[in-house]
């Protein structure tokens, strides 16, 4: 049983004003990336996975899935007084993304940014800070951001699915939210899993260590923490959205929670466009809200590297309709495609060729 007062509780009742979200329009299918190693696929669970565009990075998607956001509702810009973007895949090594984003949205001077770092669940951290903002009442509203330009060593098995893409989040006060935080926890430990030092192109993955040791135990006590102190089962809830790594990680937690197929199928979004980092959990969120009813029950757990789980229950409330006014859905951006045949293209797209 989890510690007495695991569960985050706010002053003010907090939910997601807003939502949008963001994948590029580029894919790579792995067939051509098998091919350039003398590998084949029949094993690989990923077709194809999205990939930047040329002109595209963590702050230029970050804007594309926060105007989206703001696109649904009709919020001053001076009541958007905090900016989080969560990534590993930053621009610039010294430089904040988020006062990028803020700059472009028109919400500087007067604005709280930063940018958050907690591998995979830097965006969901993000959301955890926002809420607090909010719920504390030092904001009337807060953007939360989750982006990845994924990154991946040429060669290596994390190719096949390190991925582009993310979605923002605003949050607000409960009575004009579209969807309703019920409760929060965070579990985190100090489990190397996952990790790229200084002056390295691309992150080292632990082995052994990245599965029951570090996703499915950090998972799985943030998940049933979270059910224990709300008093709730997995029948609770008509969805669930989870870190998706790779499909077989997705299936095994849903599986050992006592989540079934039909209630991860609307966020399970890596067999279609790989893993998304920071984005991923936030692209599955993304993704239910899309198709969501008043009164549904979403339970959304994040997973980073290093180690930790965020874990929330969501209830859907009638203004979710509302929102659904012409801003393109998850599935819009998903279906919208552009192939990558050459994996000299791809390499070049990823930046992965560098020139001295």
């Amino acid at each position: 049983m989890p510690a007495q007062g695991t569960l985050m509780r706010t002053q003010h009742a907090v939910g997601i004003t807003s939502y949008g979200a963001y994948v590029p329009r580029w894919r790579v299918r792995t067939e051509a990336i098998a091919a350039c190693w003398g590998r084949e696929t029949s094993r690989v669970p990923i077709r194809a996975k999205s990939v930047p565009g040329p002109d595209e990075d963590t702050a230029t998607m970050s804007i594309e899935a926060a105007q989206n956001a703001l696109r649904r509702v009709d919020i001053p810009p001076g009541q958007i007084r905090a900016v989080w973007v969560g990534s590993e895949s930053k621009p610039y090594a010294v430089k904040p993304t988020s006062t990028i984003v803020a700059e472009v949205l028109g919400l500087t001077p007067f604005v709280s940014a930063a940018d958050m770092e907690f591998a995979c669940k830097a965006g969901s951290e993000a959301m955890q800070t926002a809420i607090a903002y909010v719920g504390s009442g030092m904001a009337p509203y807060a953007l939360a951001i989750g982006m990845d330009t994924a990154q991946s060593q040429p060669g290596d098995s994390l190719e096949y699915t390190a991925a582009a893409g993310g979605a923002a989040f605003l949050f607000g006060r409960a009575e004009q939210a579209a969807a309703e935080i019920e409760g929060s926890l965070s579990y985190v430990t100090d489990t190397p899993d996952f990790f790229r030092h200084a002056h390295q192109h691309y992150p080292q993955h632990g082995q052994r260590f990245t599965g029951d040791m570090a996703y499915f135990h950090h998972s799985l006590h943030a998940t049933r923490a979270l059910l224990d102190e709300l008093g709730r089962t997995p029948k609770d809830y008509r969805w669930a959205v989870f870190h998706q790594p790779n499909p077989k990680f997705v299936r095994r937690l849903a599986k050992e929670l006592g989540f079934g197929k039909e209630q991860i199928e609307p966020g399970f979004l890596v067999p279609l466009i790989g893993n998304t980092y920071a984005g991923s959990s936030l692209l599955g969120l993304a993704a239910v809200l899309d198709i969501a009813e008043p009164g549904d029950r979403i339970l959304f757990t994040s997973y980073g590297s290093g180690a930790g789980s965020d874990s929330m229950s969501i209830v859907v409330t009638p203004r979710l309709r509302a929102l659904r006014n012409g801003v393109p859905s998850v599935r819009d951006y998903i279906a919208r495609r552009r192939e990558i045949g050459d994996y000299g293209l791809y390499l070049r797209l990823m930046k992965k060729i560098h020139r001295e």
